[in-house]
């Protein structure tokens, strides 16, 4: 992660994320850095954690909230 200090970050869980320990992701509630947006695998806190650039993860989001990206 060149130099990005993921230490501090509090993430948030997916709030489609169930209580049964299930496929979840966690979202870092402030980037780190400028222009990205971390997200890693709830059931492995300190597993890999994939960096979005910021326009892309709004893009995505818009997506799925419009209903262009099929869920499920």
């Amino acid at each position: 992660m060149d130099g990005i200090d993921l230490s501090a970050v509090a993430w948030r869980k997916s709030s489609y994320s169930g209580g049964n320990g299930g496929d979840c992701i966690e979202v870092a509630l402030a980037s780190p850095a400028p222009g990205v947006v971390p997200v890693r695998d709830s059931k492995d806190p300190s597993g890999p954690v994939l960096l979005f650039p910021s326009a892309s993860w709004q893009s995505f989001l818009a997506s799925l909230r419009d209903g262009s990206l099929p869920v499920g």
